[in-house]
């Protein structure tokens, strides 16, 4: 599971990776003091959880959280703020908690361990999952291992196996909501890749990469705003 904290406070920030780093697996992703460069963050980056606080300048925590509620693939919002009024307007957004600070230790450890519980099962649903692709007019049920990446094509998704080229009959951020998130990456707003094909990464124009896949003559860029993320995960 993946975060961002999104807090303007220097001091709450640090308290909050501390309770995350040691009572939680979650990774922090990156942490910001204001909402705006979260919201572009947000674009071409998978995040599960947002820590966000309210009282933030250029842009409102609860102004944000509206705009990310309408996102096609939602975060969990979980507010951390010192004011108790908010707290209606959290519900209306569908907030997971609604966290008030100073920090209770057992209050943020019984939120952390309730998002790792909701996460555990909602992993269990790709355990035993294959993938259904369509080639030629008929469906074809594969094991989402033999996926090596996949390409956006307007409304639907262009799947390279080893050997052939399949359609999925959804948009690129759909399929990608049903791949395991420890095994593929969203390395560009159109592209997706399999993290155990990968080859070589090639360096290429504007600090991003290209990424040569095992067996098959295809490369897939790494954008820029997902390079920080791509080299964590590949430590680079």
């Amino acid at each position: 599971m993946r975060c961002i904290i999104v807090e303007d406070e220097y001091p709450s920030r640090e308290e909050l990776k501390y309770f995350i780093k040691t009572y939680s697996c979650i990774e922090i992703l990156e942490e910001f003091d204001e909402a705006l460069s979260a919201l572009k963050f947000l674009e071409n980056n998978r995040v599960e959880v947002v820590f966000l606080d309210i009282n933030m300048p250029n842009l409102d925590g609860m102004s944000f959280s509206k705009i990310i509620s309408k996102f096609e693939e939602k975060p969990k919002i979980v507010f951390i703020t010192a004011y108790k009024e908010y707290a209606v307007e959290a519900f209306e957004v569908h907030a997971f908690d609604y966290i008030l600070k100073p920090y209770a230790e057992e209050r943020i450890i019984d939120a952390l361990k309730k998002l790792e519980d909701e996460d555990e099962v909602t992993n269990k649903t790709y355990q035993c999952h294959k993938i259904t692709l369509c080639k030629n007019e008929k469906m074809i049920v594969m094991d989402w291992m033999d996926i090596y990446c996949c390409e956006a094509d307007e409304r639907e998704t262009i799947v390279y196996t080893k050997d052939e080229k399949y359609i999925a009959k959804m948009n690129i951020s759909q399929f990608f909501e049903k791949l395991p998130q420890d095994k593929f990456f969203r390395s560009h707003r159109s592209y997706i890749l399999n993290l155990d094909k990968i080859e070589e990464i090639i360096p290429w124009f504007n600090n991003t990469y290209n990424v040569q896949l095992e067996d098959i003559d295809v490369q897939v860029p790494v954008s820029r705003k997902n390079i920080k993320t791509f080299r964590k995960i590949m430590g680079i």
